[in-house]
């Protein structure tokens, strides 16, 4: 080594630098994509849940094409039937729900605060400060975070508003992309190089296949654990039925959180209302018909192709919800389903060619 030359880097440090700056890069190139999501949300998210709904929306609508329907009746015809459909159960359903769900504040209060007497004069012997103080802390908390929502009644006019004109774009948004999305997608390929054409389209319906079968799934899921628990709640004799059924529906498209929180308020439920054995017996019911889903009816409905280990579920669900609260977390599990499809749909681009043979040559097989 010369008088001038420096001492060496080690291979390893080296190695480790060149993939520090990189992270660092997309780390931050990360931050600017969440940035610019928070600040364009009032287009973002009705754009997002618009092609949600168009992956649901879209079969209905090839069916009536199929039967000479023009594109634009059958997207208008689509769209006009589900939301009557929604406004029949909302006004038939409302008052009834919305009545119980008052109640059912007062019922958690009760059942809280049983649980808070069995840990601090049953076998655990918790300590009241102890208890005390998580409560504290988890208030705290809350009250943190709900700052960031905003606060007087000028930003609650505010969001009111945005939520009306997001509203309006998603029914706009999805009318076009069922009546108008084959074509925006040719548009959108034309404008890709040639060579990479077939990969951005068979990504594109590899997608959009999952996205579609995630919602009508979970959708058909929902459905099923909220009526199996409603039948099971019933039959053991606890009441405020109605909500806990809406809450478990709502849970299933927050997976593992949702079907956790949704299980121990009807167990909260039943505690107070009709004593352990009804707690126990509800829990029972919760945890069979989760087995069901899980070996039963998700494999069906969902299928292989949208499963997701729930390691990977949970960092989804929990990023999402740092991000973007409720609705992060709503979107989080979606979207990274999709971003599982498009990694298969390139993984599987990559193994069609065979490493070399022992010939020199490469071996190269027919696409999937």
């Amino acid at each position: 080594m010369s008088q001038t030359e420096g001492p060496r880097v080690p291979p390893a440090l080296d190695v480790a630098a060149a993939i520090a700056w990189r992270v660092l890069v997309v780390a931050a190139a990360l931050v600017m994509v969440a940035i610019v999501v928070i600040e364009l949300r009032l287009v973002l998210l009705p754009a997002i849940f618009a092609l949600f709904a168009s992956a649901v929306l879209v079969h209905p609508v090839r069916w009536l094409r199929r039967r000479g329907v023009p594109p634009a009746p059958a997207a208008a015809t689509t769209e006009l039937v589900v939301i009557a459909v929604i406004g029949v159960l909302v006004v038939l359903l409302a008052p009834s729900i919305g009545r119980e769900f008052g109640d059912l504040g007062p019922v958690l209060r009760t059942g809280a605060e049983d649980v808070e007497r069995w840990l601090t004069d049953g076998p655990l012997r918790i300590s009241d400060e102890q208890i005390e103080g998580v409560v504290e802390r988890v208030t705290e908390w809350i009250r943190e975070n709900g700052s960031l929502l905003g606060t007087g009644v000028v930003r609650g006019a505010t969001l009111a508003i945005e939520f009306i004109a997001g509203l309006f774009l998603f029914a706009f948004l999805t009318f076009f992309f069922v009546k108008d999305g084959e074509r925006m997608t040719a548009w959108f390929v034309g404008h890709v190089d040639e060579s990479h054409r077939e990969l951005v389209r068979a990504t594109g319906r590899r997608i959009w296949g999952v996205l579609g079968a995630y919602l009508r799934g979970t959708t058909i899921v929902a459905f099923v654990d909220s009526a199996l628990i409603g039948i099971g709640l019933i039959l053991i004799g606890v009441p405020l039925v109605a909500p806990l059924m809406l809450l478990v529906f709502v849970g299933a498209y927050f997976p593992i959180v949702g079907a956790t929180v949704a299980g121990a308020v009807a167990a909260l439920v039943a505690l107070v209302t009709g004593g352990v054995t009804d707690a126990l017996l509800v829990l029972g019911v919760v945890i069979l018909v989760q087995q069901v889903e899980g070996h039963v009816l998700a494999p069906v409905v969902l299928g292989r192709a949208v499963r997701l280990h729930p390691a990977v579920v949970l960092v989804a669900l929990t990023g999402g919800a740092v991000v973007a609260g409720i609705v992060g977390a709503f979107l989080a599990v979606p979207v990274t389903a999709a971003i599982a499809a498009a990694g298969n749909e390139f993984r599987l681009r990559r193994s069609v060619a065979l490493p070399p043979t022992s010939t020199g040559g490469p071996v190269v097989v027919p696409g999937p």
